[in-house]
């Protein structure tokens, strides 16, 4: 895939094996697929997504839907300031107009995003034709290239397809956390034969596994590779933590020397270490951790 110039990415993104007695004692090797170094501002799976999107979208605006901590909102952002392109971001929460802008919608802003606020109603109901119309008209984006939430979709799930077919070989199980479900569906389908893939979803529901069927579909013409999803690590839904988790990944980074995002590379880590400990993996197995970002604001 090429990229515009201040896109320009680090490919193949690093692959890294650490030594965690959590996974050890069990048999088993990880690895750190660190696609969050790939770009410094587009992160992770965000570069593999938008790119294509950006591509496809040929100079026109780009407008695209997020909550109030988004990182795909911030991505977006970040790439229309690099290529000089408009960008608009409809935020889920009618309520926060007129608020001070939290540091992730600020460094939204701050890269020239224009920021739209609708009501939860009306965002749910986005992807409805008449209802995603209206929402571009009252932001001024009637003409824009619209990229959904999360940028899943056919474009950003065969961008996907590349990191799994940088895995190929490379491990027997690999796992990546799950929002909307196009980095998983992408993977999937560049895996080889005999490689599965394994979402771990952030989001509370159930709902991915059709989400990523149909994206598979929509790009691909069918359901493509081994993958399934372990939804019982989402820790109380989006944005959600716990004690718990905030100590595992504290003690991972004390470990590791790795600053553990924790919306989604913590709840991806943690939870492969309770398959581990529930021997859901047999001895031998290699198992690649796709670590898609970093905490925000980044350490210093």
């Amino acid at each position: 895939m090429t990229s515009p110039g201040p896109l320009s990415p680090r490919l193949p993104s690093p692959l890294h094996e650490v030594r965690d007695a959590r996974f050890e004692r069990h048999g088993l090797r990880l690895l750190l697929k660190r696609d969050d170094l790939i770009h410094p501002l587009l992160i992770g799976n965000k570069w593999r997504k938008l790119v294509p999107n950006i591509a496809a979208a040929r100079g026109r605006a780009l407008v695209t839907f997020g909550g109030a901590y988004s990182n795909h909102l911030r991505a977006t952002a970040a790439a229309g300031r690099l290529l000089g392109l408009p960008t608009t971001g409809v935020v889920r929460g009618h309520e926060l107009a007129g608020r001070p802008l939290n540091p992730s919608l600020a460094r939204c802003a701050a890269d020239g995003m224009r920021l739209h606020f609708i009501d939860r109603s009306t965002y749910r109901r986005k992807s409805e034709p008449e209802v995603l119309a209206g929402i571009l008209r009252a932001a001024g984006a009637e003409d824009a290239y619209v990229v959904p939430e999360g940028g899943s979709n056919t474009e950003a799930v065969r961008g996907c397809r590349a990191l799994g077919t940088e895995l190929r070989g490379r491990a027997d199980v690999v796992a990546v956390a799950c929002g909307t479900g196009g980095t998983l569906a992408g993977l999937a389908a560049g895996l080889a034969a005999g490689q599965r893939a394994l979402g771990v979803p952030v989001l509370k529901g159930g709902f991915l596994e059709a989400d990523v069927q149909a994206l598979q579909e929509r790009a691909f013409g069918a359901r493509s590779g081994t993958w399934s999803l372990d939804d019982r690590f989402h820790c109380g839904g989006y944005a959600r933590t716990t004690p718990e988790l905030g100590a595992f990944a504290q003690d991972f980074e004390q470990r590791h020397g790795l600053a553990v995002e924790r919306l989604y590379v913590a709840k991806l880590l943690f939870g492969l270490a309770a398959l581990a400990e529930e021997d859901a993996f047999a001895r031998g197995t290699t198992i690649a951790a796709v670590v898609t970002g970093r905490p925000f604001p980044d350490p210093a």
